[in-house]
């Protein structure tokens, strides 16, 4: 795994914390998309894993060296996957498959695209989650859970018990436990979740940061192999701070093209805004729905930053109610909804809220 690059301050917030005992048990990291969220919640369970006596996390000491290469067996790392074919998947099977998924992240150190609009935290994984959470640690005091992305929990009809269970372990965890969820979008979350974690917003890098990220050359061959653009400069432009967004494949290009397109539908006349909203079936349309769902909400934010940035009170209002609408499609995504009717509906609210 790459170093952590970036976020000083937060790391000499959360060492008093924990210097001092003081750090919740559970916390929400949110903050823009591509700015090492989960690289920094893995950054936190290690500190909160190492046995030195000095400063920590040392880097040094067994904890350590197993932190950073994600082989600790009390540091628990849970993330949007692929559905396993079986939904009543076991603890076992859910575990075996993070396993694989997270040595194939280690192998790229940590350097990973987003996750597709097919891959979700499924209630298997949720229940797994809760059982693995009652055991005790097995090399030290104390076990940490990172669940990256979990705006991507999803809800299912007849699995309240593992969503009941989740939330009793986010209100009260063990004493030994601490959850940090990780979130880009935490309007999108359940408010369940939200009144019961900490929150602590992430922010963006600073050029310095981004620079130190970009010559890494681990960072710098996959961008090289992902043909991302060879000028340092071009890079660091591109980052705007968040250099995580440059590791996006072809398929989240697509989505950027497809929901710039939409948008511009949606502020067109009526059929284009039917023809849009039917470009959106295909044999693959669910799960780039929800890619492109993501891309538009990324493109709503910047809309609102823009507008806020040149004083336009009613532009950066009219952005957020678009995003809205957006995260409110997300959330019906999930369930068995075609995604040209749902498109359809969406269209309609984007040019409501945006005319």
């Amino acid at each position: 795994m790459i170093p952590l690059y970036g976020h000083e301050a937060l790391r000499r917030r959360f060492r008093s914390a924990v210097d001092r005992s003081a750090l919740p048990g559970s916390l929400l990291l949110h903050g823009p998309r591509g700015v090492g969220k989960q690289r920094l919640a893995l950054w936190l369970g290690q500190l909160l894993l190492c046995t030195s006596e000095g400063e920590r996390p040392c880097g040094h000491c067994q904890s350590c060296r197993y932190a950073v290469t994600l082989a600790h067996p009390d540091l628990h790392w849970f993330f949007p996957r692929p559905r396993l074919g079986d939904s009543d998947a076991t603890a076992d099977e859910v575990f075996d498959d993070y396993a694989d998924a997270i040595a194939e992240r280690v192998k790229a150190n940590g350097l990973y695209p987003p996750t597709s609009g097919t891959e979700a935290i499924y209630v298997a994984t949720v229940r797994a989650l809760v059982h693995r959470a009652g055991f005790t640690p097995t090399m030290g005091a104390r076990k940490v859970f990172v669940i990256g992305e979990a705006e991507r929990m999803v809800p299912q009809e007849g699995a309240d018990a593992a969503a009941n269970a989740f939330l009793k372990l986010l209100e009260e965890p063990p004493a030994d436990t601490t959850l940090i969820l990780t979130s880009s979008e935490p309007g999108a979350l359940l408010p369940t979740i939200r009144s019961r974690v900490v929150a602590v917003r992430v922010p963006r890098l600073t050029d310095a940061d981004v620079q130190r990220f970009l010559d890494d050359p681990a960072v710098r061959d996959a961008l090289d192999r992902a043909g991302v653009a060879r000028s340092i400069d071009d890079r660091l432009r591109l980052a705007a701070g968040a250099p995580g967004t440059l590791l996006g494949t072809a398929s989240d290009d697509e989505a950027f093209a497809a929901a710039k397109a939409l948008l511009a539908a949606a502020q067109s006349d009526r059929a284009q805004q039917m023809k849009a909203a039917f470009t959106l079936g295909g044999s693959r349309a669910r799960g780039f729905f929800s890619d492109l769902l993501d891309a538009l909400t990324v493109l709503l934010h910047q809309r609102a930053r823009d507008a806020a940035t040149h004083g336009d009170r009613r532009g950066a209002l009219r952005a957020s109610r678009a995003i809205d609408a957006v995260q409110e499609a997300k959330l019906r995504a999930a369930g068995n909804v075609n995604p040209q009717l749902l498109g359809a509906a969406l269209v309609r609210h984007l040019a409501e809220h945006l005319a």
